[in-house]
């Protein structure tokens, strides 16, 4: 049975989506199963792994509205053990044509459940909003991961994902906890960056991740190439980031054994 995480922040241009296609890979390079799902209209977890938008037919939006079997959908990408359910704009109207349907906050969580069994982690890419299609994210979700990027306005809205959280948790999904704060787009030579470190770490403790994601031109070009970062530039920054990111996540959940040396690798 997967683990199921959603990435979310409603704040854009956090990192989320760069999170997400490359923790994914090097979850799958540590050889899990992994699944993406993108669940943004704008698709950019899709084409970051090197899938042409245009031409995708069939989508997350086909599964949500029309009850599409989720398994006829999934494609391989050219990272072992990572699969994707692609996206597509039409996912734009998709929150307004759930609004009627019944249990329309429970449609994702169905859809997962005819797959789940196939991985061992299941992802989430979410809009940056914290709509309908978020709120099926976290309802599905057994936990969730929130991106802060290391910006003036770090904190600026968290305090209203935090509180869609807890009413996610009262009323929709009882078991849902916060994986924990990745603090991303750090660059130590700005006293800014170390004063929201200090700053989140000071609010959130034991919830934030040990691993920062470093400001690095290979993660932001590897995108424009279709490829994660491992498969970009694997001696980059960004790279061994997300790979002490994802052993990080594989000792939370008690999904490796491995030494305080073993942590980290580089």
């Amino acid at each position: 049975m997967a683990k199921v995480i959603a990435l979310a922040n409603q704040k854009g241009g956090v990192g989320k989506t760069t999170t997400a296609i490359n923790l994914a890979a090097s979850l799958a390079v540590l050889e899990q199963k992994i699944l993406l799902i993108d669940a943004d209209p704008q698709a950019n977890a899709t084409s970051g792994l090197g899938f042409d938008i245009r031409t995708i037919k069939t989508s997350i939006y086909e599964c949500l509205i029309d009850d599409l079997d989720p398994n006829g959908i999934i494609l391989n990408t050219e990272v072992e053990k990572l699969d994707l359910i692609p996206s597509h704009i039409d996912l734009v109207g998709a929150e307004i044509e759930m609004t009627n349907l019944p249990n329309r906050e429970q449609i994702l969580k169905t859809v997962i459940s005819k797959i789940e069994d196939k991985y061992d982690f299941i992802l989430i890419d979410c809009s940056p909003s914290l709509g309908l299609i978020t709120l099926n994210a976290l309802t599905a979700s057994d936990s969730v991961l929130i991106p802060v990027q290391c910006e003036y306005f770090a904190l600026e809205g968290l305090g209203k994902l935090l509180n869609t959280i807890k009413i996610v948790q009262n009323r929709l999904n009882t078991g849902l906890v916060i994986e924990g704060f990745l603090l991303t787009m750090y660059d130590a030579r700005l006293r800014l960056s170390n004063q929201v470190v200090e700053e989140v770490k000071k609010h959130f403790q034991q919830m934030v991740f040990d691993t920062i994601i470093q400001r690095n031109v290979k993660l932001s070009e590897a995108p424009s190439f279709g490829k994660p970062v491992l498969m970009y530039d694997i001696n980059s920054n960004g790279a061994v980031n997300h790979l002490n990111l994802a052993r990080e996540i594989l000792q939370r959940n008690d999904k490796t054994q491995m030494s305080d040396a073993g942590k980290q690798i580089g």
